[in-house]
């Protein structure tokens, strides 16, 4: 099995280095054979959301895995429909009964929208009942992620946001280092864009060390780092995903790749309108 590496939380739980994330994987037999074969090719973090609909596939596949509850680490994610006190009570026992489990290992804030803060504070008091291991964050920029921290009873342990090697945010992740908060990377292959997977420079860092450009991909983010959550269907595509961790990048490769940064997202503008109404539109019951 691969030695997958660890960070620690500012609560002291250790969290795996690299998960796998069943975005737009569709619920029922695809995602429950998915996240079966993720764990059976060595991932103990699993990342799913109430949004992506596909909690009761990778419950079903938790239970079925065989593998001990203590040694899995299980994140799901509130979404904006219930972004208040009452609403997130109510969706995060909803979350617990779709996976089957008793508890998560971490819980976040989906989007920045809505009532946030009365969302959060029920998610405070699930971690000081034990009902969850840490509590954190997704899609929250430097401001918002700052105002919170400062307002908050328990700082966020993680924030979820996008970083590949196309938009790095190395400005943001600074942010989250001096607030004390995780990073995690959605979208670390950039959902394709920019040739990722046969990019040059990528290749050829790669060609060194008998490794794909998606294998550095991640291997950079790590090595920053930040928790990535690569997905896949394909059982030996997650084979390769998991085999970053007999290798090293040199500061030269990261120097390399530091210069593919555009500083912009390609794949959504949480600042556009647009996108703030289409999200809050978007009912998930």
């Amino acid at each position: 099995m691969n030695n997958v590496g660890t960070i620690r939380l500012n609560n002291g739980i250790e969290m795996p280095l690299e998960g796998f994330g069943v975005f737009q994987v569709p619920d029922g037999n695809v995602c429950k054979q998915a996240v079966l074969d993720a764990i059976a090719s060595g991932y103990r973090l699993i990342d799913t959301a109430a949004a992506y609909m596909n909690e009761e596939a990778v419950g079903e596949a938790i239970k079925e895995s065989g593998v001990n509850r203590n040694d899995l680490f299980i994140t799901t994610k509130l979404w904006t429909q219930d972004a208040s006190y009452e609403g997130a009570k109510k969706a995060f026992q909803i979350s617990l009964d779709n996976l089957g489990l008793d508890y998560l290992d971490l819980y976040l804030i989906h989007q920045p929208v809505g009532d946030y803060y009365g969302a959060y504070r029920a998610m405070e008091e699930f971690y000081k009942e034990g009902r969850v291991r840490a509590i954190g964050v997704c899609n929250f920029y430097p401001e918002r992620l700052t105002d919170l921290a400062i307002h908050a009873d328990v700082i966020p342990a993680v924030n979820q946001v996008e970083l590949h090697p196309f938009f790095q945010q190395e400005k943001a992740i600074r942010n989250m280092k001096e607030l004390g908060i995780q990073p995690e990377a959605w979208g670390p292959f950039a959902e394709g864009k920019h040739g990722i997977f046969t990019h040059p420079v990528l290749t050829a860092i790669g060609e060194k060390y008998g490794k794909s450009a998606a294998q550095v991909a991640l291997r950079w983010n790590v090595q920053r780092g930040v928790v990535v959550i690569p997905k896949s269907t394909h059982r030996e595509r997650m084979e390769q995903n998991i085999d970053i961790w007999d290798f090293a990048l040199t500061d030269e490769d990261m120097a390399e790749i530091s210069k593919l940064d555009i500083g912009h997202s390609e794949i959504v503008d949480h600042s556009d309108p647009a996108f703030i109404k289409m999200i809050s539109g978007m009912k998930i019951h």
